[in-house]
């Protein structure tokens, strides 16, 4: 399902916009892990590494990432690297101040006034607070779906020696 998604939809999407397809970068197998650090800063952080896999379970998901796209996206602001430098062993970063990618689109000079404008009025009409207890409430609907269809057995890691959770982490 999901190659088929890549090959044929994907594909269509992308010629539909004039985007160019491409699986990676010619010579840069490893571009891959680029993408993924995203899906683990965002994704893995908010759902986890659980399977999802109902249909009440899908309904649940679709509402938090639309939450989580626009709480992401407006309020989360990212560091973007700006040079690196080495000096023997030791590689000095230097960063651009912490911008969101909706403030990155509004000073993007390819991006049209009336994209800009849409995404200004959209900006009005969103509040961080609310998205946030969208996102917490969204969460723990999640949770509690998947808990009723089975319980989370904790994993234990190599070194662990007791299968106790710590407070923070308990759902």
């Amino acid at each position: 399902m999901a190659q088929k998604f890549i090959n044929h939809d994907l594909l269509r999407y992308c010629q539909q916009q004039r985007l160019t397809f491409t699986r990676a970068r010619p010579y840069r197998k490893n571009d891959n892990c680029y993408v993924e650090q995203k899906n683990y800063s965002v994704v893995r952080q908010t759902v986890g590494y659980q399977r999802f896999d109902t249909a009440a379970e899908l309904m649940v998901l679709k509402q938090l990432y639309a939450t989580l796209r626009l709480y992401t996206n407006f309020f989360q602001p990212t560091m973007k690297l700006k040079s690196k430098e080495r000096f023997g062993s030791r590689v000095q970063k230097r960063y651009y101040a912490p911008q969101t990618p909706y403030q990155r689109v509004l000073a993007g000079a390819e991006v049209s006034a009336a994209d800009k404008k849409k995404l200004k009025r959209q900006y009005q009409t969103l509040n961080p607070a609310a998205l946030k207890r969208a996102l917490d409430k969204y969460r723990k609907e999640l949770f509690r779906l998947a808990a009723k269809k089975r319980p989370v057995q904790p994993k234990r890691h190599a070194n662990q020696k007791s299968m106790h959770l710590k407070p923070d982490l308990v759902i």
